[in-house]
């Protein structure tokens, strides 16, 4: 782990960096279990245009939250052992905080590839605030995850934090990619614990520990109580990955396509969205 906003990597010589050692370009795989793992696409795209991306929505174990831990770490394991053999990317980016404080570990010991992990953005946090209020909001399995609570432990023992698990927000923000309808009455109930009041201090800044959640920014601006400080790992996860193989090296966009696990087609207005990033569905 890095500074608390991503996790480390593995099996990567300075060698490999920057263009693929086969001579073309560098390939980069971002995983997650919906495509909420879009947001951190969409920074790594911004960072390294020159990058053949392939992401991996694992939409037929969707939601990852409903899953018992035994199973989901084998599932997940197995996954990248036929996404590496297939593809052969020179980094793999788990982009789902629910995957990568589970079973990152895993995937090292599993995988000869480098893999960058995002987990809660504790650490910054605790370091920007100035109330000393400060809200974690992921899902069930993110908050309940030992690694979490170590974060917490490690990071921002001197503030206190409130851990949100939504049981909800990650489905809403897929219908809303996918053209749906979400209520604010909705998204509000979900924010609402966040923001907490202690002796004239109120919360101030608010980590998104999920990265679907980054696409509903817009409605919780608009229906949170106060002001504070939303922090997205996103940026974060991108400058990892330009430390591990370097700036752009070639001209002109990398492309690339987006995989379904689940072997259908999504829904046209999911596939409109989803072309929007320049993927192939």
């Amino acid at each position: 782990m890095n500074d608390g906003e991503s996790a480390g990597t593995s099996r990567m010589d300075a060698e490999e960096r920057g263009v693929d050692r086969l001579g073309r370009r560098a390939r980069i795989l971002v995983f997650d279990s919906g495509v909420g793992g879009l947001s951190v696409l969409r920074e790594i795209r911004a960072a390294r245009p020159d990058a053949e991306l392939i992401y991996v929505a694992d939409d037929a174990g969707f939601p990852y939250g409903d899953w018992e831990e035994a199973a989901l770490t084998t599932r997940i394991v197995d996954l990248a052992r036929d996404l590496v053999a297939t593809h052969a990317p020179d980094l793999f980016v788990v982009a789902c905080n629910t995957a990568s404080t589970l079973v990152l570990p895993h995937l090292r010991n599993a995988c000869a590839t480098t893999f960058v992990g995002t987990v809660p953005a504790v650490k910054p946090a605790a370091a920007a605030t100035k109330t000393g209020l400060v809200s974690v909001l992921a899902t069930p399995g993110t908050v309940k995850r030992d690694y979490t609570h170590a974060l917490v432990d490690t990071y921002a023992s001197h503030v206190d934090v409130t851990l949100v698990g939504s049981t909800r927000l990650a489905r809403l923000a897929e219908t809303f990619m996918a053209g749906g309808t979400i209520t604010d009455a909705d998204v509000a109930a979900e924010i609402r614990p966040c923001f907490r009041k202690r002796k004239g201090r109120q919360t101030d800044h608010v980590v998104l520990a999920c990265t679907h959640y980054p696409f509903l920014i817009d409605h919780f601006r608009r229906l949170a109580p106060w002001e504070v400080t939303w922090i997205d790992p996103a940026p974060a996860i991108a400058r990892r990955v330009v430390q591990l193989i370097g700036p752009a090296t070639t001209t002109g966009a990398g492309g690339g396509r987006a995989i379904f696990t689940s072997g259908k087609a999504p829904a046209p207005a999911l596939a409109t969205f989803v072309a929007g990033f320049g993927l192939a569905v």
